[in-house]
C-alpha cells in the first residue's frame, strides 16, 4: 500500500515550480503580443488591418512587411508599393 500513498500526495515541489514557471512564461508571451499591437496602432495612427489581413493577424500585408523591414517605421512607405 505504500506505493499508492505516494501517488495521492499530489505534485512535488519541483513539479509545482516547473508548472508555475511555464505558466508565467506562457502569460508573458501572450501579453507581449497584445501590447505590441496596441503600441504600433497608437504610434502610427493606423488600424491593425493596415499591416495585417483581417482575421489573419500572424500574416502581414505589404505595408506590414515594409514596417517590419524598416525598423518598425512607415516613413517613406507609399500605399500600393510592392517590393
Amino acid at each position: 500500500m505504500q506505493g499508492s500513498e505516494g501517488s495521492r500526495r499530489g505534485l512535488g515541489p519541483i513539479s509545482m515550480i516547473r508548472m508555475t514557471f511555464l505558466t508565467v512564461i506562457a502569460l508573458m508571451m501572450g501579453l507581449s503580443v497584445g501590447v505590441s499591437k496596441q503600441e504600433f496602432t497608437k504610434k502610427e495612427g493606423k488600424p491593425c488591418t493596415f499591416c495585417h489581413p483581417a482575421g489573419k493577424f500572424k500574416e502581414l500585408t505589404e505595408a506590414g512587411k515594409y514596417y517590419k523591414e524598416h525598423n518598425y517605421s512607415l516613413e517613406g512607405y507609399q500605399e500600393g508599393e510592392k517590393k
